[in-house]
């Protein structure tokens, strides 16, 4: 089998965006430094509520400008697109302010705290014009290009089976807004939507869903089990916890094929093209490697924005509000025992 050539825009050489962070912190550090290092893309100010931290957060990572305030970044004319970094709660508030300073938002994962709080963000950002996005950074490797490929010319046949699971061991530190429910904290929100976007990227929407997890002492899910039922008959069978490491893998089956993703299936390395007795390999040639491959989406953004798009086609913002309908679902589940 001779696979598709992955068609990831360029790292290099390509249209480039003035950046600004809101809320700098351990996502937005390392999405700044593989920027930095693998793409022309600047950021040029980043933004705290504490001016010291957000002078620090400049210094260490070579950025021009730092605010003490959020309305200080959004007011920079210099400033072209927003980076949203912060907890989950903090969404909606600051994808609104930049997005009412006619800046573009990239804004972290999940797109708003519900489904509702993320239609007031798609609403606000069609309304203004501006581009706007999930920071769905898998979406965008050169892997998951290439099996969108896969899907799209029925290399797979009909897909039937989608699994993927996704758990890491967040120790004790539960001072961490993933373990607050007023933070937006829980599996799903944090490291489950990770599966449940590969099953909506393989599957669609589901028809009907079936959840069973654990709550934890602080009131959000630390551990999911879920099923997902599609109007074809295929079936996604998906896990979240952080309370354990798991294998973090993901495969696509069809009647024709199958595809095996690498561990962790959210980051750039590769997959197995399954047919029969035949294995065919595909591995980034990038080199790029686990939170490096947050520079693919960057690069991506750039082109759209220079080509006048206010979402990306390969991440609308209507799929974003649907992953989080299930979530919504899912964890409503989960709360109901």
């Amino acid at each position: 089998m001779i696979l598709p050539e992955p068609t990831a825009v360029p790292l290099r050489g390509g249209a480039t965006l003035r950046w600004g962070v809101l809320a700098p912190g351990g996502i937005a550090a390392d999405w700044v430094a593989t920027m930095h290092a693998n793409t022309d893309q600047r950021v040029v100010a980043v933004a705290s509520r504490s001016a010291a931290r957000a002078a620090e957060f400049a210094q260490k990572n070579g950025i021009e400008r730092s605010y003490g305030s959020y309305e200080q970044l959004v007011a920079d004319p210099e400033v072209d697109i927003v980076y949203v970094a912060a907890p989950n709660v903090f969404h909606r508030p600051l994808a609104l302010l930049a997005i009412a300073a006619g800046k573009h938002v990239l804004i972290e994962k999940p797109l708003g705290v519900d489904a509702a709080d993320a239609r007031v963000i798609v609403d606000s950002a069609r309304a203004a014009g501006v581009f706007a996005m999930e920071a769905m950074w898998t979406r965008f490797l050169p892997q998951t290009i290439v099996m969108a490929r896969l899907l799209a010319e029925g290399e797979l046949g009909d897909v039937a089976v989608v699994t993927a699971d996704f758990g890491a061991d967040f120790g004790d530190l539960r001072d961490q807004p993933v373990f607050d429910p007023a933070m937006g904290g829980g599996s799903l929100r944090d490291i489950g939507i990770y599966p449940v976007w590969f099953s909506r990227f393989a599957l669609g929407a589901p028809s009907s869903l079936f959840a069973k997890g654990r709550m934890l002492d602080s009131g959000v899910d630390g551990q999911v089990a879920m099923i997902l039922d599609h109007p074809t008959g295929a079936q996604a069978v998906l896990h979240t916890t952080m309370l354990a490491d798991t294998p973090t893998e993901a495969r696509i089956s069809g009647t024709r094929a199958r595809v095996e993703v690498r561990s962790p299936f959210y980051a750039p390395d590769g997959f197995a093209f399954v047919r029969g007795e035949e294995r065919t390999e595909f591995t980034d040639e990038t080199g790029l490697r686990g939170r490096e491959g947050l520079a693919f989406q960057t690069t991506a953004i750039a082109q759209h924005v220079a080509d006048g798009r206010t979402e990306a086609p390969e991440h609308p913002l209507a799929v974003s509000v649907e992953i989080l309908e299930t979530l919504d679902t899912l964890r409503a589940q989960v709360d109901a025992g």
